[in-house]
């Protein structure tokens, strides 16, 4: 058989699947715009467009043409094409015979900032359209257009979700075209946190949650390193510190802390590393012993002590090296202070300034915000410590909370600002949250003032490990994550209407099988406990 020939019959195989399946598969354009987080503004028509494997990549603005930008491009169309890639060449081949023609051709990214500085509140917004040729343009294209190559990421995303495959015509497929979207974020901070003390996670399960934020457009990794049953990270200024780690297998150097942030960078997140004191730091004195109180007394950390002081400065000064987000944890949360009490120089210590043990807390506290300044970061502290001693807290300091529901009511009203990570809905290590109780949680409630409300930055959903590693962490983030994720980026008005569960609940679902889809194990969405299998047979969709 001659080339042209087998040519010809591939063409007329092509084109009798297609015309296979306009007759007789049930068109997705009957569905509800499938699209998580639910977009600002958005329109669409009744086409369908298909999409072109050999999509031109065409940028423009000071900052179309950024790496981050390419590889975004390259990173989507492997998403979005991962089906059709052997298919490039010849459907490439069948379409200069112009027998068979797309209707998206090209993929236009015009960014106006050069700028690729990844800042809290950096601008995230953009416009997406998709449109086909007519008479107007020869040429069919995606245009989406942003002030910063962090909003053509988000960008893309979206664009991402509008692709599905045909299997039919073995064809990529955009429904309700013709589509305009405006989006922007309702929160500028929109965060999940790791904990990495509790059960060490290597470094490429914590790129696989990285990329996996991505795609529900959650912008800050707060990285909870170290915690009192281990210390992973090394710190070349005190190299002993690593030695509390749990083995010498679970450990990050300092290339895997700075590799870790050039992955989310390039996804467009941020990373918030913590170092939680005084309390919830044992594990420091396996390293340095001077640094507990004593033996029978190893935390909190030693007050007495400058070495301490120094210790906290040194291990701030190695981070500032590797994490450039404005944003430092200093945690402070659940200090029981007894046995200071019970330790002989730290009682002499007190006595000698006349000092109660809440005051030996917030001495250590401020103590430790000054130093984190003087490395030009912004402090972050637990709730407690605004509960504790608010008024003498820097005020450029920010109130995680978690524990009692007004807090952030109570921390703007002092003029600081919030993040809001309530515990009883946002934490994902309470296995019995449904994902409407998640996403019914709204980090403004009970804040009415306008003025106030801007101070509530954003929120937090809590990945804590004490019963999560591993073999579990992913499928127990999502897919209640992306409940909390669509709260803080969709506007307050459209996922608080209507009827959730026919708003929202189908969305989520398609969603969850997109993360299934994109290799990440999202766990049914209706499940009794978070992070079980299915029961028993049946569709990803309908689960």
């Amino acid at each position: 058989m001659s080339p042209n020939l087998l040519l010809l019959l591939l063409i007329l195989m092509f084109l009798s699947l297609s015309i296979t399946s306009s007759l007789s598969s049930p068109s997705p354009a009957d569905s509800p715009p499938y699209l998580w987080p639910l977009p600002a503004e958005f329109s669409f028509g009744n086409e369908t467009l298909s999409v072109d494997p050999s999509v031109a990549l065409i940028v423009a603005g000071n900052g179309g043409g950024s790496p981050i930008v390419r590889a975004a491009f390259e990173r989507y169309m492997g998403m979005i094409f991962k089906h059709a890639s052997g298919r490039a060449s010849l459907l490439a081949r069948i379409r200069f015979l112009r027998m068979v023609e797309y209707d998206i051709t090209s993929l236009k990214i015009v960014v106006h900032s050069g700028s690729d500085e990844l800042h809290l509140g950096v601008d995230e917004s953009y416009t997406l359209m998709v449109s086909k040729k007519n008479e107007q343009s020869i040429v069919g294209a995606v245009t989406i257009e942003a002030n910063t190559v962090y909003g053509a990421l988000r960008g893309l995303e979206t664009f991402s979700q509008l692709c599905a495959f045909d299997y039919l015509t073995k064809s990529v497929q955009i429904y309700k075209a013709p589509w305009y979207i405006q989006d922007k974020p309702r929160f500028q901070y929109r965060g999940l946190l790791i904990d990495t003390s509790r059960h060490y996670l290597p470094i490429d399960v914590i790129k696989q949650i990285i990329e996996s934020m991505s795609f529900a457009k959650l912008n800050v990794l707060h990285w909870h390193i170290v915690d009192e049953q281990s210390f992973p990270l090394e710190t070349p200024t005190y190299p002993n510190l690593w030695k509390g780690a749990y083995s010498r297998w679970e450990r990050y150097t300092v290339e895997d802390a700075s590799e870790i942030v050039r992955f989310a960078k390039m996804r467009g997140i941020n990373v918030m590393p913590e170092v939680d004191v005084p309390g919830h730091a044992e594990s420091w004195g396996t390293g340095y012993p001077d640094l507990w109180p004593s033996l029978s007394c190893r935390e909190p950390l030693d007050v007495t002590k400058n070495f301490t002081f120094d210790v906290i400065s040194g291990i701030l000064a190695d981070m500032r090296k590797i994490f450039p987000f404005e944003l430092f944890h200093l945690g402070g949360d659940e200090v029981n202070t007894d046995c200071w009490k019970n330790t002989t120089h730290v009682k002499e210590w007190l006595q000698g300034r006349n000092f109660t043990t809440k005051d030996a807390y917030k001495y250590f506290v401020l103590r430790a915000q000054q130093i984190a300044i003087s490395k030009n970061w912004t402090p972050v502290n637990w709730e407690e410590t605004f509960s504790s001693f608010g008024k003498y807290l820097d005020p450029r300091t920010v109130v995680h909370n978690w524990l009692v529901s007004d807090i952030c009511q109570k921390a703007v009203a002092k003029g600081f600002r919030c993040i809001f990570s309530n515990q009883g809905y946002w934490y994902l290590d309470h296995l019995d949250v449904p994902w409407d109780e998640v996403y019914n949680t709204e980090p403004l409630h009970g804040i009415n003032e306008t003025s106030h409300q801007k101070l509530v930055i954003g929120g937090e959903v809590c990945m804590w490990g004490e019963t999560a590693d591993t073999s579990v962490v992913l499928q127990t983030i999502w897919p209640r994550a992306a409940a909390a994720a669509e709260r803080m980026w969709s506007t307050r008005e459209a996922v608080s209407k209507g009827n959730i569960t026919l708003t929202a609940l189908p969305r989520l679902r398609y969603f969850r099988c997109l993360l299934n889809n994109r290799g990440v194990p999202a766990a049914p969405v209706d499940n009794f406990y978070a992070r079980r299998p299915p029961s028993g047979p049946g569709s990803c969709y309908a689960q």
